[in-house]
């Protein structure tokens, strides 16, 4: 992961294309790391994007096959990394970002999910795919995904896995706008400028005090996840999923 300051934004790169940037332990814990190093007193925007032809395509599906672990292990390294993303990015007083250059899938579409804002290249596309392989939605996608999407959509993506393009996605609230691949650099600097020219301390208040009355109970929320995830993780249904994918077949 890539990680460069400059004018008071911090830019964070997924840097793993030849995985289409999927998100390894190492990876989340760098993550969030980075994002809760910066303050509003010196940042003004934090912007997530990816290196090559992908945004994120989500967990590293080589090491989960590689795993082996009981559910307390599972539980505390989903705590130490994803849990560890999920709370940076929604505690964090610096809005976040996400510059979507390619598709986001499973934690990927979660973590443009959790962004403040989210601009994808109208060629993107977008999957809640974690029951391909027998996991149930993580970084934070099973409590921030309603608010966005709503409660009917957030199933339709969660339980069947399909893709939507990036069109749907700004219709259904997941990305703020798609644009074409040449003008999403200039629209995030369109953003960048604007929340530069905004008092940073008010714009830290802002979104800390909507994210504490939108969900005073996400704490909550997201131990009953990660605990959903740990149980998802021991099962065999993903075991099946993960062979199945590395195998080529859906």
């Amino acid at each position: 992961m890539d990680v460069t300051d400059e004018d008071g934004v911090r830019t964070i790169t997924f840097d793993r294309p030849e995985s289409m940037n999927a998100v390894t332990e190492d990876v989340a814990r760098e993550l969030a790391a980075a994002i809760l190093e910066v303050g509003p007193d010196e940042y003004h925007a934090i912007v997530i994007t990816g290196e090559g032809d992908a945004f994120s395509a989500g967990g590293d599906l080589e090491a989960m096959a590689a795993r082996e672990e009981t559910p307390k292990e599972s539980y505390d390294r989903l705590c130490e990394t994803l849990g560890e993303v999920v709370e940076a990015a929604l505690l964090t007083e610096v809005p976040i970002v996400a510059k979507v250059n390619g598709d986001a899938v499973g934690a990927g579409l979660s973590i443009t999910a959790i962004s403040d804002f989210a601009y994808a290249v109208d060629s993107a596309s977008f999957s809640c795919a974690f029951v391909r392989v027998g996991l149930v939605p993580d970084t934070g996608g099973t409590f921030l995904l309603p608010q966005l999407i709503g409660l009917r959509e957030t199933k339709r993506l969660a339980l069947t896995a399909e893709f939507v393009d990036a069109e749907e996605a700004a219709d259904l609230g997941l990305i703020n706008e798609a644009v074409p691949e040449e003008d999403l650099e200039e629209r995030v600097d369109d953003l960048l400028e604007t929340l530069a020219k905004r008092p940073s301390a008010t714009v830290g208040l802002a979104k800390r005090t909507i994210h504490q009355n939108l969900g005073r109970q996400w704490q909550e929320a997201l131990d009953h996840e990660l605990l959903a995830q740990t149980l998802a993780y021991g099962s065999p249904e993903h075991e099946d999923g993960v062979n199945r994918f590395l195998e080529g077949s859906d």
